[in-house]
């Protein structure tokens, strides 16, 4: 089963690529304190167009380079966007 996770889009400078920044929150085990970690992905994006701002779903898939290792699967327009 392959890896889904909801980001949002920070740049699309490159052809066909979007970096999406996933961001997490977890309980440290011993001190119970809440923890935020964020992490960028280098996204594939072929049919579905995202913009910045976006809030997208990914999808691990097979290597398609050096650094992409995951598909656009749905983008959820940013409702905030004018």
């Amino acid at each position: 089963m392959a890896k889904s996770l909801i980001g949002k889009v920070v740049s699309v400078k490159t052809p066909k690529t979007a970096i999406v920044l996933v961001k997490r929150k977890f309980r440290n085990p011993m001190y119970h304190k809440v923890i935020k970690r964020s992490k960028r992905f280098k996204v594939h994006q072929d049919k579905i167009i995202a913009q910045v701002g976006d809030e997208v779903m990914i999808e691990e898939t097979k290597p398609i380079s050096k650094d992409k290792h995951f598909i656009l699967i749905k983008n959820f327009k940013n409702k905030s966007k004018k």
